[in-house]
């Protein structure tokens, strides 16, 4: 069997076969208004990871939607797919936690539905986390990255926010914004009970938190192209930024980023 044939043996399969074992994987994709690219973005994702040979789930994490979003999922009747529903738009922090939460595998992975990070990058996210990392995360802004598409604009408020983020949170990384990061689930679902931000921001707070944990993330540069139709509104989402990073730096005075005891008893490395 040559390997186009295997790869679409092993789709074919993930897609009318239950798994018969626990997932290793789980990936949540996150949607809001995504009719006219969800079903692409699935396919792309299940064609990749089925040939990928570990077991592994689909969550569609739908915030709200007002389309038919929820009806296209449910009618390809995938065997080894959830959708999750919310009633109302709660923003994408909101929507990537409780299809989080929601994960039954030993790696989890967000990633959006525009597919503008290719799911063929996830073996990038996935190698550091075999190697000790708690989490890793998908950078447009290393010198190895590929960004296609960008604009000059965005490109140049993308600069101005990551030295903010760097001065007012004291957070390292090129790029703390990309829709695409992965996780051990032991650290996940601390992280995800912890983080409160509901909106564009929620990667800010959880990338603290990695921080005040003191775990490991691991920032990885990966190609990205810029998808039409992207939910962001610069200015908009720009100023509610600089207003979550306050919300944070207060939170954490206030003592509100703090483990349970029972999350302190458990191995988070």
């Amino acid at each position: 069997m040559d390997t186009t044939t295997a790869q679409y043996t092993a789709y074919e399969q993930w897609k009318t076969i239950p798994l018969s074992e626990p997932p290793v994987l789980s990936i949540i994709i996150p949607a809001y208004n995504e009719s006219e690219r969800i079903i692409p973005t699935i396919g792309a994702v299940a064609y990749a990871v089925s040939s990928m040979g570990m077991p592994w789930e689909l969550i569609i994490s739908d915030d709200g939607s007002r389309d038919d979003t929820v009806a296209q999922v449910e009618q390809l009747a995938l065997v080894n797919a959830r959708v999750i529903k919310a009633p109302q738009n709660g923003g994408k922090g909101s929507a990537v936690r409780r299809g989080m939460l929601a994960a039954r595998g030993e790696l989890w992975v967000f990633t959006d539905a525009d597919n503008s990070s290719p799911i063929e990058e996830l073996p990038k996210l996935l190698a550091p986390l075999r190697n000790g990392a708690d989490m890793t995360l998908g950078s447009r802004g290393m010198a190895e990255s590929s960004v296609v598409g960008k604009s000059g604009l965005r490109l140049l408020m993308s600069s101005v926010l990551n030295k903010l983020v760097k001065l007012g949170l004291g957070l390292p990384y090129a790029d703390t914004q990309c829709g695409f990061k992965a996780f051990k689930a032991v650290t996940a679902k601390k992280l995800f009970k912890a983080q409160t931000i509901d909106g564009f921001s929620f990667d800010l707070e959880l990338l603290y938190l990695v921080q005040r944990f003191k775990l490991t993330a691991v920032e990885v540069p990966i190609s990205w192209y810029d998808a039409p139709g992207s939910k962001v509104q610069s200015l908009k989402h720009s100023l509610q930024f600089l207003k979550d990073m306050l919300r944070i730096r207060k939170q954490d005075l206030l003592g509100q980023y703090q483990l349970s005891a029972a999350d302190v008893d458990v191995k988070l490395a």
